[in-house]
């Protein structure tokens, strides 16, 4: 059984509800069971549980990430018992959606009190899909009226927009579906990377890579939205038209690991299939690393600019140069390179910039 995990997030009305929908049309035609998990933030002030009915806001937050953490564990032990192949877990919202609404020592708090850490939750998830909301781009459209436990007036939920995409910022797999196109085409597009991460074929998706000049590293560690994530990617013998990795990815002690294989890498027909690995699988598949390759240690600053989700990938044996990635859905959309980078090339099809290229040239 492959159970895949993702969250729908986004700032208020942003038609998350309405994504659900597709979801479940476009995903069970394509063989999956599909399971939602509701917004427990919703179910809780619906009920009367509320920051401002409990004593503290930590004491609402405690509440909320413990409820949240066990409705996942309950759906995903009762999705095991399913006669299915393929599952898809929908998260409406997940375990770092109201880090928006605490400070950094009220979420050290929660974090102590369920005795986690911040990657271990935020990357338990497959994928995170950040809906924008109306009130960015589609002000017209934006409403309270069908949500009762919204009240946040058009500047604040622009503000709150802001502050979920920061906080799940740092994901391997956050993507951010914007108002630039009508709703319909809005809710297309997250089904176009929601299909992506599940390895299903897409019309088209890819990252466009840029070769910059080498970033102020203090100035993107001191933005508020950065996050900063330590990668280390070893390669594993594999068959001619394969190529598999292994990924340690995280920071600061707490990491979570990831088996990558494609076929027909060099091909516009590529697939990608990726799944979690835990500790013991990745040290017993480091014994079968290839030894032709080097392995590729890197620094990579992830924030969102704009509407986008970008990262820049700082490697040790560089000095002058660093790459940019930027992911997109269609050959015509247009890159908005961020403030204070400064781009010497695009490299998205040049080989040479292939991690695995560059992993055999060390």
């Amino acid at each position: 059984m492959e159970i895949t995990k993702i969250v729908i997030t986004g700032g208020p009305c942003a038609g998350k509800t309405t994504a659900m929908s597709w979801i479940q049309n476009a995903f069970t035609q394509k063989g999956y069971t599909v399971l939602f998990i509701g917004e427990t933030a919703t179910e809780f002030i619906r009920g009367g549980v509320a920051p401002w009915t409990t004593g503290t806001n930590v004491d609402y937050q405690k509440c909320q990430m413990r409820l949240q953490i066990e409705k996942e564990r309950l759906f995903e032990q009762a999705a095991r018992t399913m006669k299915a192949d393929k599952v898809l877990l929908v998260c409406d919202r997940g375990a770092l959606d109201n880090r928006a609404y605490m400070t950094d020592e009220e979420f050290a708090e929660v974090l102590a009190y369920v005795n986690s850490n911040e990657i271990e939750l935020r990357d338990s998830y497959d994928a995170v899909f950040h809906l924008v909301s109306a009130a960015k781009g589609a002000e017209a459209f934006y409403t309270t009226a069908n949500n009762t436990a919204r009240t946040e007036t058009i500047q604040e939920a622009r503000d709150l927009d802001d502050k979920l995409i920061s906080a799940w910022t740092g994901h391997p797999h956050l993507r951010i579906i914007d108002n630039e196109t009508d709703f319909s085409e809005k809710m297309r597009r997250l089904l176009i990377e929601i299909s992506d991460v599940l390895g299903e074929r897409a019309p088209y998706k890819t990252k466009r890579k840029f070769l910059i000049e080498y970033p102020d590293v203090m100035a993107l560690e001191n933005m508020p939205n950065c996050e900063r994530v330590e990668i280390i990617q070893t390669y594993l013998k594999s068959a001619s038209g394969k190529e598999i990795r292994i990924r340690q990815r995280g920071k600061d002690g707490h990491y979570i690991y990831f088996q990558k294989m494609e076929r027909d890498p060099f091909s516009s027909a590529k697939v990608e299939i990726e799944r979690r690995l835990d500790k013991d699988e990745y040290l017993k598949m480091l014994m079968d690393a290839d030894t032709t390759m080097r392995q590729i240690r890197k620094t990579r600053y992830c924030f969102a600019s704009g509407t986008q989700y970008v990262e820049v990938d700082v490697f040790p044996f560089w000095k002058d140069k660093a790459v940019l990635l930027v992911g997109v859905n269609d050959k015509e959309t247009e890159i908005r390179i961020p403030e204070g980078i400064k781009v010497i090339e695009e490299i998205t099809d040049n080989p040479d910039y292939r991690n695995i290229a560059i992993a055999a040239r060390l």
